[in-house]
């Protein structure tokens, strides 16, 4: 006998609560399959859904689509900051510039390496001290460095800073949308079960090829088991 198993995707639902409306308006006679109650229950319920679900796709779209912009900006203010702390070092190893003015940077003179700029946290962080760092060393008289000028490596540093807080709303918007949505889900298969009970109590008398193409019209989904399959 085959048996019936609930949509397991939100466009899948979102099909079976259409189909359903679809069948209400065009059924007519003195015994309805479903009641009134329930059609007005998806009526009122499938636009919020439909809703819900438009807004998950489409923050989700906006987020995936603005990610390769986004990977450049962070590619370009990595590069800048790490160039810029390079040309520090070196320039320090010449003597040009004192070591001991590397705490301005948040650096230690002592050990002078490039920090890992691996993560996005990371660039934000080091691209403030950086760019900190050599305002108060050039207020304090000093020679600013050249090739990259610490203005070329602000620019780069507020271009990602703005698209790493551009994303991080866009990531928010799509984390509340898709749990809004995720809410609605077992309200959505609580009236999928309910309506696919009626439909099938109101054929239950019919034979059984019958009953299932009935059912079948009004959206519920029937599977066959593996034996059934190969038999």
């Amino acid at each position: 006998m085959p048996y019936r198993r609930l949509p397991n995707t939100d466009s899948a639902r979102i099909r079976s609560l259409e189909c359903i409306l679809r069948k209400e308006e065009a059924a007519f006679g003195p015994q309805p399959v479903l009641s009134f109650r329930i059609v007005n229950e998806v009526k009122s319920f499938l636009p919020r859904f439909k809703s819900a679900h438009a807004l998950y796709h489409q923050n989700m779209h906006a987020q995936v689509k603005d990610n390769g912009k986004y990977q450049t900006n962070l590619r370009n203010a990595r590069m800048y900051i790490s160039h810029f702390i390079q040309v520090l070092g070196m320039c320090m190893m010449r003597n040009e510039i004192r070591p001991a003015v590397a705490g301005l940077y948040g650096l230690s003179p002592e050990r002078f390496t490039v920090p890992d700029l691996t993560g996005e946290n990371a660039v934000l962080q080091w691209g403030e001290k950086i760019i900190k760092g050599e305002n108060l060393r050039i207020q304090q008289r000093g020679t600013p460095i050249y090739n990259p000028a610490i203005a070329k490596v602000s620019v780069h540093y507020e271009i990602f800073r703005e698209a790493f807080n551009a994303r991080k709303n866009a990531m928010a918007n799509t984390a509340k949308s898709l749990q809004a949505l995720a809410q609605m889900r077992e309200e959505a298969d609580k009236i999928i079960l309910e309506i696919w009970n009626q439909v099938e109590a109101r054929f239950a008398s019919l034979p059984e090829a019958e009953r299932l193409e009935r059912c079948r019209e009004y959206g519920v989904i029937y599977y066959l088991r593996k034996k059934e399959k190969n038999g």
